[in-house]
């Protein structure tokens, strides 16, 4: 490859970036905005809903730990202080041990509830903006279509190809833009509520093994 074919292969992606940036108008440069919006909350959704932050070990071994010697206030006090999901529903359910065990249970069902509801509510604005992505990309395609027929009729039917171009390219661009929001946005939205139902689902079994020994014993006949 020539020096000079190096340099125009090399300034290719410049200029598809820049027809990216400039064509698509207004329309565009919100989508562009509306994209860095969206990988900011994947990557900060991504980093807080792990299973280190749902499910902590080291807050699921001492609090085991704690369990099996029977100091229940001490795991109060443990869980009282950390912000996971597993030491929120086994506090809840600790709180309400005066009151027999299906408190308890009942306790840890609608905290578990209230926090998963939390993090999907969170994490809803990866879904609303993978809607909307499209719906901004489809509107500036008729804003385009609409100012290329406009151009038609200004030129008395026989437009000059050159005044159709801008128009057409806001068109296309746009829609474009409108897909890269959406698919990101919409698979990020799949993937963090699967990891959310399935982590949080990991949680819910391990409160429950560890407040089982409250559960009272069967009356014999």
């Amino acid at each position: 490859m020539t020096g000079m074919a190096m340099i125009l292969a090399a300034g290719e992606p410049i200029k598809y970036f820049n027809v990216l940036v400039i064509e698509g108008g207004p329309i565009g440069w919100l989508l562009w905005l509306i994209n860095f919006l969206t990988w900011v909350l994947i990557i900060k959704f991504l980093v807080d809903i792990r299973a280190e932050n749902i499910l902590p070990e080291l807050t699921r071994n001492q609090i085991e730990d704690l369990f099996e010697s029977k100091q229940y206030r001490d795991v109060l006090e443990v869980t009282e202080g950390d912000p996971s999901f597993l030491a929120h529903i086994v506090h809840a359910s600790l709180a309400q041990a005066n009151y027999g065990y299906a408190a308890m249970e009942r306790s840890m069902e609608e905290e578990a509830e209230l926090q998963s509801t939390k993090m999907l509510r969170g994490i809803e604005w990866l879904n609303l903006i993978g809607n909307i992505g499209p719906m901004l990309g489809l509107m500036g395609t008729v804003w385009g279509m609409i100012l290329a027929f406009q151009a038609i009729v200004h030129a008395g039917g026989t437009p000059n190809p050159a005044d159709l171009a801008g128009s057409i390219g806001i068109a296309l661009v746009t829609t474009l833009l409108g897909l890269i929001v959406a698919v990101p946005a919409l698979a990020a939205y799949a993937v963090l509520r699967n990891r959310i139902d399935a982590t949080c689902s990991e949680a819910l079994i391990v409160s429950q093994d560890l407040i089982s020994t409250f559960r009272p014993a069967p009356k014999r006949g």
